[in-house]
């Protein structure tokens, strides 16, 4: 079968830019693990690093055998349900596209589609590690993965990317401050609620004792790869760039989400220097993600002076709910929850102050569901891993640190013996 030249180089281009922006958001796996590994005590950071790598592995290997399917499902074995439940009965094969497929108007590979998707569920997955560091169970936490990745966030993200009735309801979520950022942060929350405080952090009287990050450089290395990773996160999102109207879509894209991600560093520096009477780099760190994932819900529409000061807004909220969350001994030692659960809820509430076709009433319908359904399954998830198999180390293992524990190794080692 002939086909015309244009088409080709169209595909290709469209098929190209899916993988390059799956490549940009896979590398913000890396980004997440070298901020947490900043982040939490020396003693710890095998086992984050362990549940990092490990994490994205699971995510790969799940979404592909049992999520894909779910999120991408057609529901018509459902009956009734259709738009609601996802049919969990289709079959992912992965077959490209042949000739006829083009010609009938498909634009890129089916592939190119599903390894985008499969680096936002890992992206997903990243959030709840670092809220969780330093007292859980290696292998609880990736049970928990397994789940997550393969159901928990599938369902929710078919209702709105799947063409379910989120998206049927006209909610908007154009790169994921909700179906990717608040999914997370959701089940993270409840981990934490359920696992409890790191030992020392709150004082019987109410007092807050800060446990500083062994590596603030390594946290700062991180933060920069996630925010070239989210260039690949939200231009991605915009699935095609063989067009001028697209290409000129994706450099908005690109232009208000940097100007978000600024916004938010100086608005949270400001305020932490208000607080606290110091420059605070860990705030401005959270500032600076803070600022990404408000405009990930809609990082087209906003101009840039506009998407500045929504990312602002988010900086100055994270600087506020880390407090707040240390108020009501909410032990996060990254950040976790209010970049990603408290900033992700701002981004999505913001969308109908520059997009016309949102209104304020369906974006907290979405944002409910969302926070529902992540709160409920992730409950029952964490609950029945806690029933059977616990979810924290001992007292002992927590003390001397799980790297040991968990892993048999120390990423500083203090001291290095060799044989002459």
């Amino acid at each position: 079968m002939t086909i015309d030249p244009m088409i080709e180089v169209k595909y290709a281009l469209d098929t190209f830019y899916f993988l390059v922006s799956g490549a940009l958001v896979m590398w913000m796996a890396a980004g997440f693990a070298m901020l947490e590994a900043g982040l939490v005590r020396a003693k710890n950071t095998t086992e984050i690093l362990t549940k990092n790598i490990a994490l994205y592995a699971i995510a790969c290997v799940m979404f592909m055998v049992i999520g894909y399917n779910i999120m991408y499902g057609t529901g018509a074995a459902l009956g009734d349900l259709k738009g609601v439940i996802p049919d969990f009965f289709t079959i992912f094969i992965g077959a490209e596209n042949d000739a006829k497929a083009v010609v009938g108007g498909a634009d890129h590979s089916k592939l190119s589609d599903f390894f985008f998707q499969v680096v936002f569920v890992a992206t997903a997955m990243s959030i709840v590690s670092g809220a969780v560091a330093e007292r859980m169970k290696l292998w609880s936490f990736l049970g928990f993965a397994v789940v997550m990745t393969s159901f928990i966030y599938p369902v929710q993200g078919y209702w709105k990317w799947g063409g379910g009735f989120l998206n049927d309801m006209g909610f908007q979520d154009f790169a994921g401050s909700g179906v990717v950022h608040l999914c997370g942060a959701v089940a993270a929350l409840v981990g934490v609620i359920l696992l409890g405080a790191r030992k020392g952090k709150y004082g019987k009287d109410g007092s807050v004792h800060p446990i500083p990050g062994a590596n603030l450089p390594l946290a700062t290395l991180g933060t920069f790869i996630l925010w070239l990773g989210w260039f690949g996160f939200n231009g991605g999102s915009q699935l095609a760039l063989s067009s001028v109207e697209n290409s000129n879509a994706v450099s908005m894209i690109f232009v208000n989400t940097n100007a978000a991600a600024a916004g938010g560093v100086i608005a949270a520096l400001i305020l932490a220097r208000i607080m606290f009477g110091k420059a605070d780099l860990t705030m401005a760190l959270n500032g600076a993600l803070a600022g990404l994932v408000a405009i990930t819900a809609e990082p087209l529409t906003p101009s840039p002076q506009m998407a500045t000061i929504i990312g602002a807004v988010g900086g100055l909220l994270v600087v506020v709910s880390i407090v707040l969350m240390d108020k009501i001994k909410i032990d996060d030692p990254v950040g976790a929850i209010s970049v990603h659960g408290v900033v992700g809820m701002w981004g999505l509430m913001a969308v109908p102050l520059t997009n016309d076709a949102a209104s304020f009433g369906t974006q907290f319908v979405g944002l409910l569901v969302i926070f529902g359904w992540v709160a409920v399954t992730s409950f029952i998830t964490w609950f029945a891993i806690k029933m059977i198999f616990g979810l924290r180390v001992t007292e002992e293992e927590e003390y001397n640190g799980v790297d040991i524990s968990e892993c048999g190794m120390e990423a500083y080692p203090e001291f290095a013996s060799s044989k002459k």
